[in-house]
């Protein structure tokens, strides 16, 4: 069985953050599995699973340290290979203002929705800020019965969207 370690690194967005990160890696013998990089207002944060014989830590810290990036590791149940395929998609869009996300997620909750992923922004203007969130996710549950779970939270100038994704996949 492979130990995985879960690797966090974020710090302000600059060049050459994943490919000093990912040639330490390779460098001390270690392995990515699955990855997440993206950046987030002004800053670069990177989650990674990371296996292998090498000394995780000392491979990371003097790139961490080199582009002052900020280091978490814990250990994990690596689950590769076990995908969950998204079949529904939110779509929320309007005004920005206090608590859309735990609204639009806790009443995707009670209805047993499962989040795979959840991406947002902030549009618009200082002035008038506009908020845009795309959340893919699982369900047994029939989008009809969805979009009435998150209807309601649609007030106040926001809009929720609830739809099927079409996959290739039964």
């Amino acid at each position: 069985m492979v130990n995985w370690k879960m690797v966090t690194l974020v710090g302000a967005d600059q060049p050459g953050i994943v490919a000093q990160t990912t040639n330490a890696l390779y460098q001390n013998g270690l392995t990515l599995g699955e990855t997440s990089m993206m950046r987030l207002g002004g800053n670069f944060s990177m989650m990674m699973m990371v296996s292998g014989e090498g000394d995780l830590k000392a491979a990371l810290a003097p790139v961490a340290e080199a582009l002052n990036l900020r280091l978490h590791v814990d250990d994990i149940a690596g689950r590769l290979h076990q995908h969950l395929i998204p079949n529904i998609q939110i779509r929320v869009m309007g005004a920005d203002q206090p608590g859309i996300v735990a609204k639009v997620t806790g009443a995707l909750a009670a209805s047993g929705f499962n989040i795979l992923e959840l991406e947002s922004d902030v549009a618009g203007t200082a002035q008038d800020p506009v908020y845009i969130m795309t959340i893919q996710g699982v369900s047994e549950r029939a989008v009809e019965e969805l979009q009435q779970a998150v209807d309601g939270l649609g007030e106040d100038g926001v809009d929720v969207t609830v739809a099927a994704i079409e996959t290739i996949f039964a």
